[in-house]
């Protein structure tokens, strides 16, 4: 099978999923980049050419800064599937071409409401539209899905106390007073600190202010704070209402950070929009870095049929790694190799309309090429 697959997005997810699938032995794939700048075309094909240890088909497609143009169209008309990899806000205008060129879709934003449009567009489409299936939203999700089902088989029940899924991309080193770099795109740290999270308790959805939920954990002996931010949950809340009674996505980082940005936040007073004039601080404030680490945690807690308190749990540290002859962050990987698997499961299968996280089989998911490759195989 040789699938003809469209990236847009040139990005460092971007870049990391054309030199995931390029690099593949499992599928043959013929690239195309979408992006609105030229430079980060030829940088990103310039990337994978450099990563590939054969030979990769790569394309550049120049596209508008809105809707489509004649090039674009030609090209999503021969294309499988859309990789959407572009900021959240451009989810419903990508999946809306996807629907008009007859594509699978794929996504990664952790935004709301776009997700809401998202599934508004793709109800009657004949191509299948899997929704928030990156690091978190995504791997996390169906890690802890999986939890849940293997508790309940083990211990023979269908309710479960909590569902806590917890994910943190940070740098290896943290000096104070911060406590942070940045490892992926400030404007999404921004805005999943300022945008409500969705969680349950006892039983019922509600939405509560991001950053509201401040606490510590140990995972594998580190000490980490978690807090609260917006759309890490997916569907969940939805999915597992009247199973779970209390469910939350909170997002990882090392003791000191969330006081810092509390302080921070403090500061912004009058601006008419605080998620900008927060990634501007935070810029002002916080540099970059490559070495990172991504750590992830999930678990699902609840009393078996004898009446015992039971947990289930698991954990990673992914670490930066090679993918062919690149170095990539433990973001790239991360994020790219859930893509990358839904990519391979939209091809295997005739799915239709609106697929979200826990609709996804969990055994073939995290038991896939891609996901097994960056995550190992699931136990």
């Amino acid at each position: 099978m040789n699938a003809k697959i469209f990236i847009a997005g040139s990005g460092g997810i971007g870049q990391a999923a054309g030199l995931i699938l390029s690099e593949s032995k499992v599928m043959e794939s013929s690239i195309y980049f979408g992006d609105i700048a030229q430079s980060a075309l030829d940088q990103a094909i310039h990337f994978v050419e450099k990563g590939c240890t054969g030979q990769a088909s790569l394309v550049g497609v120049l596209m508008p800064l809105e809707g489509s143009n004649e090039q674009l169209d030609e090209v999503l008309t021969q294309c499988d599937i859309i990789l959407d990899c572009l900021p959240g806000s451009q989810a419903p205008r990508m999946a809306a071409l996807a629907k008009k060129h007859h594509c699978h879709y794929a996504n990664l934003t952790e935004y709301v409401q776009e997700t809401k449009d998202v599934i508004s567009i793709s109800k009657d489409a004949d191509t299948a539209f899997v929704l928030q299936t990156g690091l978190a939203p995504g791997f996390i999700n169906i890690l802890a899905h999986r939890l849940y089902e293997e508790f309940c088989n083990d211990f023979s029940v269908d309710i479960v106390n909590s569902m806590h899924m917890k994910v943190g991309a940070i740098s290896k080193n943290a000096p104070s007073p911060h406590y942070y770099a940045f490892t992926w795109s400030p404007i999404g740290v921004a805005t999943e600190y300022l945008k409500d999270a969705e969680i349950v308790r006892n039983f019922k959805k509600m939405n509560v202010p991001a950053l509201s939920g401040l606490e510590r954990i140990i995972i594998d002996g580190d000490e980490y704070e978690d807090n609260f931010t917006s759309g890490g949950a997916a569907d969940f809340p939805d999915a597992f209402a009247g199973k779970v009674k209390d469910l939350d996505y909170k997002t990882l980082r090392y003791p000191g950070h969330y006081q810092w940005v509390k302080n921070t936040m403090s500061t912004i007073i009058n601006s008419e929009n605080r998620i900008k004039a927060l990634e501007n601080i935070m810029l002002e404030n916080i540099p970059s870095v490559e070495d990172d680490v991504v750590v992830v945690y999930a678990s699902v807690e609840g009393k078996d049929s004898n009446g015992r308190l039971r947990r289930k749990e698991k954990s990673y540290k992914i670490k930066p790694s090679f993918v062919g002859n690149q170095r990539l962050r433990a973001i790239q990987t991360t994020t790219a190799a859930p893509l990358c698997e839904v990519a391979h499961m939209l091809l295997k299968n005739k799915w239709k309309g609106t697929i979200l996280q826990s609709k996804l089989s969990t055994q073939e998911f995290l038991n896939g090429p891609f996901v097994t490759a960056i995550y190992g195989k699931y136990n």
